[in-house]
């Protein structure tokens, strides 16, 4: 239970960020970077998007799926092996697309996004915690 809630209060910030990194993209704003001033360069970068469709609503959507699946989990929707199999699927694609963009920033964009980066890192803790999680 408690790996469950891990991953959905990580699910939440992950939809929180990417909410308001939609906000500020659709309202052509550039985001507060906390660690240093290149947020904007890799966000408005050419590879902003992912399947023709921008990666922090491609996020968005993950986050909130993973949520509701979490949700289930938690509360014993059935198939659990279904929901959990999901889980662990969705996670492991969103681990490695987070690495890919990660790459990106460092040797082809050469700019560090700290939103990217702490979606990236979100992605990971919930990976880690179902690799190490006896009950999913």
């Amino acid at each position: 239970m408690t790996a469950l809630a891990l991953i959905f209060t990580l699910a939440c910030i992950g939809i929180s960020e990417t909410i308001y990194l939609i906000r500020k993209r659709i309202t052509s704003e550039k985001p507060i970077c906390i660690l240093g001033e290149d947020c904007h360069i890799v966000l408005t970068s050419k590879y902003n998007r992912l399947f023709l469709i921008h990666n922090d609503v491609l996020g968005f959507i993950t986050y909130i799926i993973i949520s509701v699946i979490s949700a289930f989990l938690a509360i014993g929707v059935e198939p659990i092996f279904f929901w959990s199999l999901i889980l662990k699927i969705l996670v492991f694609i969103a681990s490695l697309v987070s690495i890919l963009f990660t790459y990106l920033q460092w040797r082809v964009i050469k700019a560090w996004c700290f939103w990217c980066l702490l979606s990236a890192l979100t992605i990971w803790l919930m990976g880690v915690i179902i690799v190490f999680s006896r009950t999913l």
